[in-house]
């Protein structure tokens, strides 16, 4: 349903975040706003990203009419958290509505001046059950890719990573470039010139291509495809049962084939926008199967980088880090 519509990139996009006083204020009055069906000022307060995803005003009027529609009113809030991030705060509530019978996660992304750079409406997600908390990566890895890189999501709870809601992405990581405040520089909507957009993705391992997909296009900014939601990528079975899933390639930009060899460093692809993403980035995520559908998430402990300066001799990159090869 539209109503659970996600703007999973959007929030890195603001320059400054918030107090958590002022951002916990600002997202109960957001909600009130929403809630109320006073959609005006939120929709002159949204960056242009989220303003491109709902398409127009007539989006946003029909987004909240589909809340009411399915979900109802909201009757009672369970809890509320805000998340400071670099460049947005993350203002999170959990309420019960009259039509839902499970709890419903409402999350704003919000940044100083006003900015609303996020939103999201959907039941309220349950940290998946793990088998493998306490494995230990047998794969060598080493980050899929050169320069300095930013954590969007990453970490084994929901407040830092959506994906541990998932059980084959359990502990998944999402990632980009993002330069004084942003991820761009000009406009928003060419895909060039996103940083991280036609960077070289390498092999995290040795191992065997075990699949690719190679043909989905890229989405143009305000629009995923759900339908395929890893859109272009390549799977890499690194021997001993794990496989690791590198997602949203760039069209036409895999130039492998199941069953190749591949060395850690290898280029297996370019950073793209296929799938379900909202803007370039790189998926990366370790499982028991080579199946998206069926597998089970493994940690991926990755070797000898850098998070925010700081050496890390084997870790597990982290929401808000800044990470890059030592």
């Amino acid at each position: 349903m539209r109503a659970l519509l996600t703007t999973i990139l959007t929030l890195v996009l603001a320059p400054l975040a918030l107090a958590d006083d002022a951002a916990m204020a600002e997202g109960r009055e957001r909600s009130r706003a929403l809630l109320a069906g006073d959609l005006a000022p939120l929709w002159a307060d949204m960056t242009p990203e989220l303003r491109a995803l709902f398409g127009s005003m007539a989006g946003f009027e029909a987004f909240q009419a589909e809340l009411a529609a399915t979900l109802g009113e909201e009757t009672a809030v369970l809890s509320e958290a805000v998340q400071p991030g670099d460049g947005v705060d993350t203002y999170r509530r959990t309420a019960t509505w009259s039509l839902s019978a499970a709890p419903v996660l409402m999350q704003w992304g919000l940044a100083e001046g006003g900015d609303i750079a996020s939103l999201l409406v959907q039941p309220a997600p349950v940290l998946a059950e793990s088998r493998f908390l306490d494995y230990r990566t047998r794969a060598t890895l080493q980050l899929p890719f050169e320069g300095e890189w930013f954590v969007v999501w990453g970490g084994r709870t929901l407040e830092q990573n959506y994906h541990a809601a998932n059980p084959a992405q359990r502990f998944a990581i999402d990632a980009l470039i993002y330069r004084d405040g942003a991820t761009h520089a000009g406009d928003a909507a060419v895909l060039a010139n996103y940083y991280c957009w036609d960077q070289p993705i390498l092999a995290p391992a040795a191992g065997t291509v075990a699949a690719v997909v190679n043909d989905l296009p890229d989405n143009p900014i305000g629009t995923t495809d759900p339908d395929h939601p890893a859109g272009n990528h390549v799977v890499i079975d690194f021997g001993a049962g794990e496989f690791g899933f590198l997602a949203h390639l760039q069209q036409g930009s895999i130039e492998l084939a199941p069953g190749d060899a591949v060395v850690a460093g290898q280029q297996l692809g370019l950073c793209g926008n296929s799938g379900n993403t909202s803007e370039p980035h790189l998926h990366f995520h370790l499982q028991n199967t080579a199946d998206l559908n069926h597998g089970e998430g493994l940690p991926a402990r990755f070797a000898h980088y850098r998070a925010d300066g700081r050496p890390v001799t084997e870790g597990e990159p982290l929401a808000g880090q800044y990470i890059a090869p030592r």
